[in-house]
């Protein structure tokens, strides 16, 4: 697997262009500090233990989709809300593991509604990579912090982000951020690569009755041999979004926390149909400081 280290200032190299473009990935080590990678770790842990976790119980799994069946979730997308590993519950739905151990992910608008997630996503880096590979006019829709806990940490299935998150035309890239050192024993991500220039498989979406479903577009013919991302702390990786990618479960006794953002143009359609939602009060913005 190809790796690079960019310009202190996000710039990317012809070299780093093309490898993006031919595989649909591309990692960038240290693009970001450890004590920045510490800073989010921190304001994570905070923002859990300040929340009753225990009054939960929406449960994120992208084997099960149970989690798409919850007001809890459904309504996110404007919001800062907690879900928990399938895994971390006992048969009476009572936590077995500490808070910060038990959490699957918090999301989905960490970067609008908290101070120290909007200052990292608004990074100047951030916005000059935007750029280079083509946005006229980002806009960041979605933030993840996803904690892949010691021994509980869930897989997720292969898909593509442009499933969750369409636009047309398609225009969705995840900038995922290794807070810890990503391996293959502790659920590392890994990528078909070169399968981005394929169709979009299918949408999730709301229907007619406002439920939450998936709906198929075309079957592909994945052929390209999954690789490994396995990213240092501090390593940025580029994400088409629709390259088909995954993460296996964390079974190790090491966490692998990683937050990721994801990007639309605002040049391309948002349909209204699309599960993330937010309210008229609370528009898309880009890299610029909110007002």
């Amino acid at each position: 697997m190809k790796r690079f280290e960019c310009a202190n200032d996000g710039t990317l190299s012809s070299e780093m262009l093309t490898a993006y473009d031919s595989d649909g990935y591309l990692v960038l080590e240290r693009f970001f500090s450890n004590t920045e990678c510490d800073s989010l770790r921190e304001r994570a842990n905070h923002l859990i233990e300040e929340t009753d976790i225990t009054a939960l119980s929406s449960v994120f799994s992208t084997t099960a989709h149970s989690h798409a069946k919850d007001e809890y979730f459904q309504t996110s997308g404007d919001k800062i809300r907690f879900f928990l590993e399938s895994e971390s519950l006992n048969e009476s739905g009572e936590l077995k593991y500490p808070a910060t151990e038990s959490v699957n992910k918090i999301g989905h608008a960490l970067h609008d509604l908290d101070p120290v997630f909007s200052r990292f996503s608004r990074s100047d880096k951030l916005n000059r990579l935007a750029q280079q590979i083509g946005y006229t006019d980002p806009k960041l829709l979605q933030s993840m912090y996803i904690f892949k806990s010691p021994r509980i940490g869930g897989e997720v299935n292969c898909h593509q982000d442009s499933t969750f998150l369409y636009t047309d035309p398609l225009s969705c890239t995840g900038f995922w951020v290794a807070l810890e050192d990503a391996t293959v024993e502790n659920g590392c991500m890994y990528a078909l690569p070169g399968e981005h220039k394929g169709p979009l498989k299918e949408r999730f979406h709301r229907n007619d009755n406002g439920d939450l479903t998936f709906t198929a577009i075309e079957e592909p013919d994945w052929k390209a041999q999954a690789v490994a991302l396995e990213a240092k702390k501090g390593s940025l990786v580029l994400l088409h979004g629709k390259l088909p990618h995954l993460s296996g479960a964390n079974r190790s006794d090491n966490s692998r926390h990683a937050y990721t953002l994801h990007v639309i143009d605002g040049s391309c359609h948002y349909p209204a149909d699309n599960w993330l939602v937010r309210s008229d009060d609370m528009p898309l913005t880009g890299f610029e400081t909110p007002a």
